[in-house]
C-alpha cells in the first residue's frame, strides 16, 4: 500500500472531507491512465461539493475538459 493509499484510508476513517478533496486530487494528478484520473477527480469533486470547498468549480472544469462531465 502506498503512502497516499494509507492517507486516503485514514481520511475516510476520520471522516475528513477536506483531506479527502486534497488526497483524491493528488491521486488524480499521479494517475497513470485517464480512467484512474477520472475516477479520482470525480471523488475529489464529490467530496469538495459535500465540504463546500472552493475547489469544486476547478475540479468540475477538469472533468468537463476530460469529457466526463457536461458543461451547464
Amino acid at each position: 500500500m502506498t503512502s497516499l493509499d494509507a492517507q486516503l484510508l485514514a481520511a475516510h476513517d476520520a471522516g475528513d472531507q477536506r483531506a479527502l478533496v486534497d488526497l483524491y486530487r493528488a491521486a488524480a494528478d499521479r494517475a497513470e491512465d485517464v480512467d484512474a484520473c477520472g475516477f479520482y477527480l470525480t471523488q475529489a469533486f464529490i467530496y469538495a461539493l459535500e465540504a463546500g470547498a472552493p475547489e469544486a468549480d476547478g475540479l468540475r472544469q477538469r472533468l468537463i475538459d476530460m469529457g466526463r462531465e457536461l458543461p451547464a
